[in-house]
């Protein structure tokens, strides 16, 4: 397991390979030479989050993020396990999602979470993940990229990646599954640096929206909304 802030020994590589196979993203990577790609280094944290972030938006996400943390102090196991459904809902989480992170805190605690994870495989890591209730593929893949740092992931459910492609590549045009991982494919093992690039220029063409989520202020209002999505899920 990659330890907290380690960078991937493949980044700088990666961003330098794409910039000189494709004009359009080195535009792209030189515009966002923020902090690159680094690991949280805990796997429950970062699956507590990606659960809460599931369906809303990036702003939603830190707002209810804040509140569940202010709750437990520290997101472990034992901590969520030592709060209640109803309080966890009141930080905003539906409350499927509170089940979810429940369930996984009861997994770990019974040491499912004792892992050598360095030796899986990827075919592997997104096995045991998905087979964790609430933890579908994207959120795995996202788990994979973040959390393991794993170099040749390209999750192609995930929106703001797509459409970035779509916008750069095809001039909004919808792209098939099948084209989206055709364009992945041309730069091997730089795809992470791709999507973190990708999804930088997405957030410029979303900011606007997210401006107005941030905007939610009463945890009765995020709540509704849990609720509203839990009911299409």
């Amino acid at each position: 397991m990659p330890a907290v802030g380690e960078v991937p020994s493949y980044w700088d590589a990666a961003k330098r390979e794409l910039s000189a196979a494709d004009p359009v993203l080195a535009s792209v990577i030189s515009d966002n030479e923020g902090p690159g790609l680094s690991s949280k280094g805990d796997m429950f944290l970062t699956l507590a989050s990606s659960i809460v972030s599931q369906q809303i938006s990036t702003a939603a996400a830190k707002m209810v993020w804040a509140r569940f943390e202010g709750l437990l102090g520290e997101v472990r196991p034992d901590a969520v396990l030592s709060v209640s459904h109803e309080q966890m809902r009141r930080c905003g989480l539906s409350g499927r999602k509170a089940d979810y992170i429940r369930g996984i805190a009861k997994a770990w605690r019974s040491g499912s979470g004792d892992r050598d994870w360095d030796s899986m495989s990827d075919e592997e890591v997104l096995a045991f993940l998905t087979g964790l209730r609430g933890v579908g593929a994207w959120t795995a893949e996202m788990i994979m990229i973040f959390t393991l740092l794993r170099p040749d992931v390209f999750p192609v459910g995930d929106v703001g990646g797509v459409r970035a492609v779509e916008r750069l590549d095809s001039d909004g045009r919808a792209m098939s599954k099948q084209e989206i991982l055709e364009k992945s494919e041309e730069f091997g093992d730089a795809v992470d640096s791709e999507r973190k690039a990708l999804h930088a220029r997405y957030d410029e063409l979303i900011q606007t929206a997210e401006d107005r989520m941030k905007e939610l202020k009463a945890g009765t209002d995020v709540i509704v909304m849990m609720d509203t999505l839990e009911s299409l899920e």
